[in-house]
C-alpha cells in the first residue's frame, strides 16, 4: 500500500504548503495529493490559497513523490478546457509525477462564481461531460465539443506531456461508481466501503485499478489536545459528504456541526501520540480493496512535528 501527505489548503498558507511538501517527501511518504478549496471548511481552520499556483512550486521542490488534486471539481469554478491545460502543465513541470484526481464539487466552493448549486445528478452529469473533454484534449490536436453543460470551440493543449496525465474520480455510491468507473483511471474516495471497490472493479470489466482514501489523523504528544484540535477544525467531517457536498460557507458548517461532541470526533479520528491507531484505520482501507491511502494531520500548526513523527514512527509501522 502507497502511504500519502495530504497538503491541506484549507488550513495552511501557500508558502508552508510548498515546505510542507517538501519535508513531506524527506520523510518518505510516496504521494502527496493537494485540495483545491476557495473556502475553509470552518473560520478555524483560516486558509485557501489557491491550489494550481502552490502545486506549480510543489514541483520544483519535490523529485520522486507522486502529485495528485485531491480533488479539482472542473464544472464551475473552472471549465474543463482550462482543468485540462492546468493539469498537462503541472504534469510537465513534475516530470510525469502529477494525477489530476476529479470530483461533482460541493456548494462551498463554487457557488462563489454566482451559477448557484445544480442537484446531484445535474453535477455528476456535468463532471461526466467534463471528462470527455479533458480527456479528448489530452489525446492531442484540435478538440471540439457540444454537451449539454459545455462547449469546447477548437482547444488544443500545445504543452501536451510526454506522460499522459491519468484522471481519478471522486465516488461515494453505487450511481457515481456506475458512471465513472468505466471512463476514470483510478478511484478516489474518502470512506473504506468494500463495496466501493468491489464495484469499481466489477463494472470496469479488466484488471483492478489504484484506489486512493483520505484518513484524518490528530498526531500530537497530548492526546486531550489532539482531540481537542480535531473537535475544533475537523468537525465538519462527521456530516458526511451528502451534507457536506450543499452547506453553503464556514457559518454553515459550524451551525450544522454544533452540536458535534469532542468523543464523537475522537470516536472517528485517531488522536494523540502513538502509531497504533493510525496503522489500524489504514489497516480498514487495505481490507476495503484500497492500494493508496492519504493522510491528513489535522492543524496547520503541527505539521513539522507529524512530519518527524511520520519518518521516525509511523511510516515505519504502517510499512511494516
Amino acid at each position: 500500500m502507497r502511504i500519502g501527505y495530504t497538503l491541506m489548503t484549507e488550513q495552511a498558507g501557500p508558502n508552508d504548503l510548498v515546505r510542507y511538501a517538501a519535508g513531506a517527501e524527506q520523510a518518505g511518504f510516496d504521494f502527496e495529493v493537494m485540495s483545491d478549496h476557495y473556502s475553509p471548511w470552518l473560520a478555524e481552520q483560516g486558509h485557501a490559497p489557491y491550489a494550481w499556483s502552490v502545486l506549480g512550486a510543489v514541483t520544483q521542490v519535490t523529485e520522486r513523490a507522486e502529485l495528485m488534486t485531491y480533488v479539482t471539481c472542473p464544472t464551475m469554478r473552472y471549465h474543463p478546457a482550462v482543468v485540462a491545460q492546468k493539469a498537462a502543465t503541472v504534469q510537465a513541470l513534475s516530470g510525469g509525477r502529477f494525477t489530476l484526481g476529479l470530483g461533482a464539487g460541493e456548494n462551498l466552493n463554487e457557488h462563489v462564481v454566482g451559477r448557484g448549486w445544480p442537484p446531484a445528478n445535474v453535477r455528476h452529469d456535468m463532471l461526466a461531460e467534463a471528462v470527455q473533454i479533458i480527456g479528448g484534449l489530452f489525446d492531442g490536436g484540435y478538440f471540439d465539443y457540444e454537451g449539454k453543460h459545455f462547449r469546447v470551440d477548437s482547444a488544443k493543449l500545445w504543452d501536451l506531456p510526454e506522460t499522459r496525465v491519468p484522471i481519478g474520480v471522486a465516488v461515494s455510491g453505487s450511481q457515481s461508481v456506475r458512471r465513472f468507473a468505466a471512463v476514470a483511471d483510478l478511484m478516489i474516495a474518502v470512506e473504506p466501503k468494500k463495496e466501493l471497490s468491489q464495484e469499481w472493479d466489477a463494472t470496469r470489466l479488466g484488471p483492478p485499478t489504484r484506489k486512493v482514501g483520505q484518513l484524518p489523523v490528530s498526531w500530537g504528544t497530548d492526546k486531550d489536545a489532539a482531540v481537542k484540535r480535531a473537535h475544533e477544525q475537523f468537525r465538519w467531517f462527521a456530516g458526511g459528504w451528502k451534507v457536506n457536498a450543499e452547506l453553503p460557507g464556514p457559518a454553515g458548517f459550524a451551525g450544522a456541526t454544533q452540536f458535534v461532541r469532542e468523543d464523537d470526533v475522537a470516536g472517528s479520528i485517531p488522536c494523540g501520540p502513538d502509531a497504533e491507531p493510525i496503522a489500524e484505520a489504514v489497516r480498514g482501507f487495505a481490507e476495503a480493496g484500497f492500494t493508496d491511502v492519504a493522510l491528513v494531520q489535522i492543524g496547520g500548526d503541527q505539521q513539522d512535528g507529524f512530519l518527524d513523527f511520520a519518518e521516525k514512527e509511523l511510516l515505519p509501522a504502517l510499512r511494516g
